[in-house]
């Protein structure tokens, strides 16, 4: 379809934003059947080849906790070389030595905004999950690596019900000056709705975070992903998560269905005149090649667009 989406821009919106990647992090984390590293290493450099400048390849976790991820030292050897970033998520300094030793540049630490969530997926409270982290955090600023700090639960938990902003807002702080570069705001039950993701964006300003620090992470569980990233964009935010195809949810949140899919938000932002550097055509083609390694379709709708399946 020539000339489709149409573009329309919006001045009030970013001119360009940065897609960070998550497919084959927190996509593939959360399948059932396991997926061959050599399947791993080629959906790294389809992606890559896609346009995407910030691919999560892997994350240095006990594979005991998340048995698909167990091949990070196989795996990532394989990547490494490639011309993008390559963030690995790390939970300790063990994670962090192992990601260190195979030349890891970037990491990223995962905490929760709530007791419940902080119990669930790290058995530890929020603040003692926050004390494990900030030697990690340190020791990785030290030696010269960008960290991330992902923020799970921020909009709402399944135990808990609605988070209270200013709960949010002093997680979220903590990490900031624990001196992670990016904070990641996580909507793991995917139950945000575009006036809360406004409200918290401004609480953070108003404590102290620059939207310049902030990336967002929406899940779709109630169609709402895309409107909150339009949120996000009009209050400033440039860099958003996303998955190619749709892949992932949280291992530890039953409710959690998939992250925004990438081909989905590209398609709206190409709509917008957002730049992002990524060619859709060779995006869905590599979606369209995953979903047949892992032998069901895409829950992508643009993916099954632009491929002529339903």
């Amino acid at each position: 379809m020539s000339g489709l989406p149409m573009t329309v821009s919006d001045p009030a919106l970013p001119a360009r934003v940065r897609i960070h990647e998550v497919g084959a992090r927190d996509g593939l984390q959360n399948e059932k059947m396991a997926v061959p590293t050599d399947v791993k290493a080629e959906f790294v450099r389809r992606l890559a080849a896609a346009g995407l400048t910030t691919v999560e390849a892997t994350s240095f976790v006990h594979p005991k906790w998340v048995p698909q991820l167990a091949d990070a030292e196989e795996l990532f050897p394989r990547v490494r070389d490639l011309p993008v970033r390559l963030p690995v998520l790390v939970p300790n300094e063990r994670g962090l030595d192992r990601a260190l030793a195979l030349g890891a540049r970037e990491v990223a630490v995962f905490a929760s905004a709530t007791e419940s969530f902080a119990k669930a997926n790290l058995n530890r409270t929020v603040d003692e999950a926050l004390a494990m982290f900030e030697p990690t955090v340190t020791r990785a600023i030290e030696s010269g690596l960008k960290v991330r700090g992902y923020l799970s639960m921020c909009f709402g938990d399944p135990w808990e019900g609605a988070v209270p902003v200013e709960q949010v807002v002093r997680v979220t702080k903590a990490l900031a000056d624990m001196g992670c570069d990016e904070l990641s705001l996580g909507d793991t039950i995917g139950v945000a709705t575009p006036g809360h993701v406004q409200a918290l964006l401004t609480a953070l300003n108003e404590a102290g975070v620059p939207t310049s620090r902030i990336a967002v992470h929406f899940h779709d569980t109630y169609g709402q992903a895309l409107s909150n990233t339009l949120a996000a964009l009009r209050h400033g935010v440039t860099t958003v998560d996303a998955s190619a195809g749709g892949l992932g949810g949280c291992p530890y949140a039953k409710s959690a269905t998939g992250n925004l899919a990438t081909e989905d938000l590209v398609w709206m932002l190409d709509g917008l005149g957002i730049e992002t550097g990524v060619d859709l055509a060779a995006l869905t083609a590599t979606s369209v090649w995953m979903a047949e390694q892992l032998g069901r379709p895409s829950p992508s709708r643009t993916v099954r667009a632009l491929s002529h399946k339903e």
